[in-house]
């Protein structure tokens, strides 16, 4: 997950790490050259013949010819990261088969900054080549970026679109911020680090262990859970590349050619158009242009797709012929009295920012006999099988095993936690059921589906309820008086002490329908 400090913090970053000195930040000084002597009074240096290799047939071989960092270190968090890839050639084969079209343009791009390219592989630990991939904290992406490092790379995040999800723009924007870290850090272990969990996280762990007298190095620093397994994790992957026989483990071949080409589409256009003229299947045309979440390009760019390189040529020409007003597909629409913007955006299944968009329009206001200029979808909205809100959608729609699925409408006030709160579940359980973060803003009437253990009603009515303690009161009785759970009134509440007092106020959330059942 890419994290990033804020923009005074990296200065004092940059400016405390020129004093670390080689043997602190964890590196080594580069090994002399060996001279082979032979006897005699003269000395002469024995000269290698080089020999051109042949050039790679697979993106495994290239990459291994790439490695560069140190791959015989055998530290135990190593070893147990290595234990379980050995355990796991089914994911190796997920991790290539996704991997596919994306990870030539990954190797080149590592390979223009003269990165290790042990590098490359940082997708398979950060998605798992999964472009469409969102974690809990929000991080997206191929390369897992958080909004706010997104920003900062220049991946514009908006309704349309998100750059943290273009394989392009993402892909350079992470090796742009790697060699950054490197030069604040002296040593790829410590970039890594500072990828992963910030680097003001690192340099405060590098400072910390410099006043104890400790090493600096990465293997010795006090860091979070999830940053002390990423390095050893990138280490044992490259083990892995390296001699992957040695570890019992096949990587598919991925043929070392480009797969894709960018085709420039002069201005926005509906990704079912675009796939009809380029002939390439739709939910492929979205997995390549992940940064897509809508059912057209952005209107602001940018302006180009990525397509197979068989399909590129013949791509440009159909939109050469393809006249502009046939990119989109377009209703006007004359306001009625009792309109308004959201209720518009309803009837066409859009939203009321893309009706400002389009007409620009700088408020909300709109008049009876306005004529509207509506985008409409040239095909159903389902047929955008991965959109932003159909993949919601579908995430929703997934079946839990031992649970039943209840419609939660968001209300004023509302937010993961108290919605959480009332259904008995976690922040996280409830935000990955809706494919979102517990980061995420939750707008009045958004639609949620909440996976519950009993079989709750559609019908169910949840009000808060100000309790308080009486004379022989227990947690059991008040969680059976108002059919709760026990765990439910200690989330709710805070306790100075662990028996309850006559007069104590608590705060239940009861489900009014079933509250005696």
């Amino acid at each position: 997950m890419v994290r990033l400090v804020g923009t005074a913090t990296l200065v004092l970053t940059l400016a405390g790490c020129q004093s670390l000195s080689t043997e602190e930040a964890g590196t080594t000084p580069p090994a002399k050259a060996e001279q082979k002597v032979t006897k005699g009074k003269t000395a002469k240096k024995t000269v290698k013949k080089q020999v051109a290799k042949k050039p790679a047939t697979d993106l495994w071989e290239r990459t291994r010819r790439g490695l560069a960092m140190d791959l015989d270190n055998n530290h135990p968090r190593v070893l147990a990261e290595l234990r379980w890839y050995k355990k796991n050639q089914g994911y190796f084969n997920r991790v290539s088969d996704r991997a596919s079209p994306y990870y030539y343009f990954i190797v080149m791009e590592a390979e223009k900054r003269g990165v290790p390219l042990e590098l490359a592989l940082m997708p398979i630990m950060e998605s798992a080549f999964d472009p469409f991939a969102y974690s809990h904290a929000g991080a997206s992406g191929l390369w897992q970026f958080m909004p706010a490092t997104g920003e900062h790379y220049g991946l514009k995040q908006n309704w349309w679109y998100d750059g943290r999800r273009d394989v392009v723009a993402a892909t350079r924007a992470a090796l742009d911020y790697m060699v950054s870290l490197h030069k604040m850090f002296g040593d790829w272990e410590l970039a890594l680090a500072a990828f992963n969990s910030g680097p003001g996280r690192v340099l405060n762990a590098v400072n910390k262990n410099k006043k104890l007298g400790k090493s600096t190095r990465f293997w010795h620093l006090d860091l979070p859970r999830e940053t002390t397994a990423y390095v050893p994790k990138l280490i044992a992957l490259g083990k892995i590349v390296r001699n992957p026989s040695k570890y019992g483990i096949k990587l598919k071949p991925i043929p070392n050619k480009p797969y894709f080409a960018k085709v420039k589409t002069g201005g926005q256009i509906d990704m079912a158009r675009a796939s009809k003229l380029s002939g390439v299947p739709l939910n492929e045309l979205y997995r390549l242009n992940p940064g897509v979440n809508r059912w057209s390009t952005p209107p602001s760019g940018p302006h180009y797709l990525l397509v197979p390189i068989t399909k590129a040529e013949s791509f440009r020409s159909e939109l050469a012929r393809l006249p502009t007003e046939k990119r989109m597909q377009w209703r006007r629409y004359s306001v009625k009295s009792g309109d308004s913007l959201i209720k518009i955006a309803n009837t066409f299944r859009t939203e009321p920012k893309l009706i400002k968009e389009v007409n620009k329009m700088k408020g909300n206001l709109i008049r009876v006999g306005q004529s509207l200029l509506i985008p409409m979808p040239a095909k159903d909205r389902e047929e955008y099988a991965l959109t932003a809100g159909q993949r919601r959608i579908a995430k929703q729609n997934t079946q839990r095993s031992g649970r039943h699925r209840m419609n939660y409408s968001v209300k004023s006030g509302d937010s993961f936690w108290s919605i959480a709160n009332q259904y008995n579940t976690g922040v996280q359980e409830l935000a990955r059921w809706n494919n979102m973060s517990p980061r995420d803003t939750l707008r009045v009437g958004q639609k949620l589906v909440v996976w519950t253990r009993t079989n709750a009603s559609q019908d169910s009515v949840v009000r808060k309820v100000n309790y308080k303690v009486r004379n022989g009161d227990s947690l059991s009785r008040i969680a059976d008086k108002f059919n709760v759970a026990v765990a439910q009134i200690k989330t709710w509440n805070t306790f100075d002490s662990k028996y309850l007092q006559p007069g104590q106020r608590l705060t239940l959330y009861v489900d009014v329908t079933r509250a005696y059942d």
